[in-house]
């Protein structure tokens, strides 16, 4: 077991070892483990204190920022209002300028009372409640030792922390799944009450005590959980369901939200009445001692808890579970189930989940049901993923905005002032979003958002450049706010139109920008400057140069630029800015290569026209090979950088594949296509190295385009974009991408992998 061990940020404290209840499904009496036999009923004051400062000290040695206590049984509230009020006391002075301290208690509700409620708000004490639906299900297992029902005063524990004096505590319901109740009865009555949350639980079984099938189902729990997952989902979702939003998480990439799902290690520790430090709870459903340490709170720290081998079995995530399930899908969402449901002797926990068809059954059955809903439109739509982008370029300039915090002293604070009443006019507003849009303002907002974080100096150029796009918006516009924006080296550069030359090598000042319909003007020291926005090339204006429609359907405007100061954003430098036969020759390859893609691939050149805006000339000579003649730049959208020489022949495909790259890089920075990259390794059909999930996507993805353009890139594609399927990593927008790859090869020059036929001949090209 490698790796640090993960610090406790949970510490579930069992103030009382009985229970006023006689419940058959509990696993702390009922099943394998009895050491609740031999342990003190009530939790001591030298326990308290002595757990208290050892989770001080953890929290402390860890920088741990909040740790949560729960309040723990048996029932806890058999302990008494004084002593749980003395456990409050001693963990809250405990922590106090250490770590937030998280104060909870799990309950059966039977003892509720104000007295206890007004503690708990003292305190801040949140109360979950165990409720197993309505009267048939809670009494089915939840009865008194005499066989009375408990279900009245459940309710009525319910009703009181409903109040509105004590809303504020209530952490929702706890309920433990019976295939023998009605799931619909269930839901509707947990919901009737109105909690914050429900936490469906299965019943803690082993390979060794499997839990019961009246009808052999091997998923029978699945099927149960998915008619109140419909049911949940016609209500229109009314209360969070823990166990449905953590499939969800996860399928989209998130993290799971619940210990009995997903891969995230364990962090949890269990103090008994007596001092002894326990694994989870639940493994006393394994056998006697399964959850036995050795360890108290006397004599030993949590860290050395943290080190013990069943804990760390606990944190490995991936590699803590067995070999079946680190093949399997649905690994990322299930995580092999709840550890303790692992349990087979006499081999241990080394094997799926007991419940391992149920968790399979349920996680695709909640995908089938939400794909749809849940999928970014991102995805299918290349328009939704330009506005996409648009949204995350204005959120990071907002970011920045914040996170100068007056640190871009008066440039900026004027220049963002001028910025709200550019956009406050529908024009302007268009105005601002087509400089937003401009690749390059992704580029300087990074780049000035990382010299922030890193406490490098942003005055000068990163600031200045907000009040150059504001005055660029406004000449789009064609509004008439002056807008004063720095010059430097006698260059005033303007995002999207050009750069005009106020000066001499080595000047700076302030110029102030306004526009005047069709025209603008520039305010110096030494006069005006009145430059026409469709000028060509002249001694006081560099403009950035369109180069027309690129393709078919809407005509977006297309650039060299060759002038933004942010465009050395590829791995080969940027070229200066071209010469009139340099720039004529660069400009007629790059058209002929368009016209040949546009022959071929022609739905790919369309695209590709509406998303790609600027193109940028690379130093140096001809690039070596395809591959290398268009660069995508380390971040913004619709900008490629293109080599000098090269014939069409060459530059077409390079062209394809530079888009391709920079599509898939610009889907990842808006939804999830994939999560725990790295995880697993996975062999390409086209090459023997493993790689990991991230590169089996991206050179699918950009196999399946040159493969519209030259089928001989389709060699081995059916076959990867099988292994994307069936791979752990792929979510929920990760398998959209993967339909419409299927869709763009399916019939043409070879197939779509398990959904198409292959011809012998395609089936001897793919070997």
């Amino acid at each position: 077991m490698t790796g640090p061990a993960v610090p406790f940020r949970e510490i579930v404290l069992k103030v009382h070892s009985r229970c006023d209840l006689a419940c058959d499904h509990c696993y702390v009496y009922e099943h394998a483990d009895q050491s609740w036999r031999t342990r003190p009923k009530t939790i001591s004051d030298h326990v308290i204190s002595r757990t208290a400062q050892r989770l001080a000290e953890h929290a402390r040695t860890h920088a741990l920022p909040s740790v949560s206590v729960i309040l723990h049984g048996g029932e806890p509230l058999l302990a008494g209002p004084a002593r749980l009020r003395r456990v409050c006391e001693e963990f809250s002075s405990a922590l106090a300028g250490i770590a937030e301290l998280d104060l909870r208690i799990h309950t059966n509700g039977l003892q509720l009372s104000p007295r206890y409620l007004d503690l708990f708000d003292e305190f801040d004490v949140k109360v979950g409640i165990s409720l197993d639906g309505d009267r048939a299900a809670n009494d089915r297992h939840r009865r008194y030792a005499d066989g009375r029902s408990s279900h009245p005063l459940v309710l009525k524990a319910v009703e009181l922390l409903r109040h509105e004096r004590y809303r504020h505590l209530d952490l929702g319901l706890l309920c433990t799944i019976d295939i023998a109740n009605d799931p619909v009865a269930v839901l509707d009555a947990l919901t009737e009450l109105d909690p914050p949350l429900i936490d469906f639980l299965l019943p803690h079984a082993t390979w060794d005590e499997p839990p019961p099938r009246p009808d052999g189902s091997p998923t029978a729990y699945a099927e149960w959980l998915l008619t109140i997952f419909d049911r949940w989902q016609e209500q229109g979702r009314p209360v969070p369901v823990r166990l449905f939003s953590s499939v969800l998480s996860t399928l989209g990439g998130g993290p799971s939200l619940t210990e009995s799902l997903g891969l995230a290690p364990t962090d949890l520790v269990v103090v008994e009445t007596d001092g002894q430090l326990e694994q989870v709870d639940s493994l006393k459903s394994a056998y006697e001692g399964a959850a036995a340490t050795g360890f108290d709170v006397f004599t030993h720290s949590f860290d050395e808890v943290a080190a013990h081998p069943g804990v760390r079995a606990r944190q490995l995530g991936l590699a803590g579970v067995s070999e079946t399930c680190r093949r399997c899908p649905v690994v990322r969402s299930c995580g092999g189930g709840l550890y303790t449901h692992r349990y087979r002797s006499p081999g241990g926990f080394d094997n799926p989940s007991v419940y391992c068809a149920d968790l399979a059954a349920l996680i695709r059955g909640i995908e089938e049901r939400t794909a749809a809903a849940t999928e970014s439109p991102a995805v299918r739509d290349p328009y939704e993923l330009l506005a996409a982008q648009q949204d995350l370029t204005r959120t990071l300039l907002a970011h920045l905005h914040d996170s100068l915090d007056g640190s871009g002293g008066e440039i900026w604070e004027r220049a963002w002032a001028l910025a709200a009443e550019v956009e406050s006019d529908p024009a302007g507003q268009a105005g601002l979003d087509r400089v937003l849009a401009h690749p390059y303002t992704r580029t300087w907002l990074l780049d000035t958002l990382e010299a922030v974080r890193a406490g490098r100096p942003v005055q000068g150029p990163p600031v200045e450049r907000l009040a150059a796009s504001v005055a660029a918006a406004a000449v789009h516009a064609g509004l008439g706010p002056a807008v004063p924006v720095v010059h430097r080296d006698g260059l005033l550069f303007l995002p999207t139109l050009g750069a005009v030359r106020v000066g001499g090598p080595g000047e700076q000042g302030t110029a102030v920008v306004r526009a005047d319909g069709e025209r603008f003007a520039v305010h110096t020291e030494g006069g005006v400057l009145h430059i026409a926005r469709g000028a060509g090339e002249g001694p006081h204006w560099s403009p950035v140069r369109a180069l027309g429609a690129a393709g078919p359907g809407p005509e977006p405007v297309h650039v060299r630029d060759d002038l933004d100061p942010y465009r050395t954003c590829f791995d080969t430098p940027a070229a200066g800015r071209l010469g009139p036969q340099s720039a004529d020759a660069w400009s007629a390859a790059l058209a002929q290569a368009w016209e040949l893609l546009s022959e071929t691939v022609p739905d790919q050149a369309a695209e590709a026209a509406a998303v790609l805006t600027t193109f940028t000339p690379l130093a140096g000579g001809e690039a070596g090979e395809a591959g290398e003649a268009v660069q995508v730049g380390r971040h913004g959208y619709g900008a490629l950088g293109i080599a000098a020489g090269g014939d069409a022949h060459d530059l077409a495909p390079a062209l394809l594949r530079g888009f391709r790259r920079a599509k898939l890089r610009a889907l990842a920075e808006v939804t999830d296509l994939y999560a725990s990259d790295g995880s697993w390794d996975h062999r390409m059909p086209w090459q023997e190295e493993p790689v990991p999930f991230s590169r089996l996507l991206s050179e699918t993805y950009e196999r399946v385009g040159l493969g519209l353009f030259a089928p001989r890139f389709l060699a081995g594609v059916p076959q990867a974009l099988d292994m994307i399927e069936e791979a752990a990593e792929t979510t929920v927008d990760g398998k959209q991408l993967l339909a419409g790859m299927r869709k763009e090869i399916n019939g043409t020059h070879g197939t779509s992998g398990r959904n198409g036929c292959k011809t012998d001949t395609e089936r001897t090209a793919v070997r």
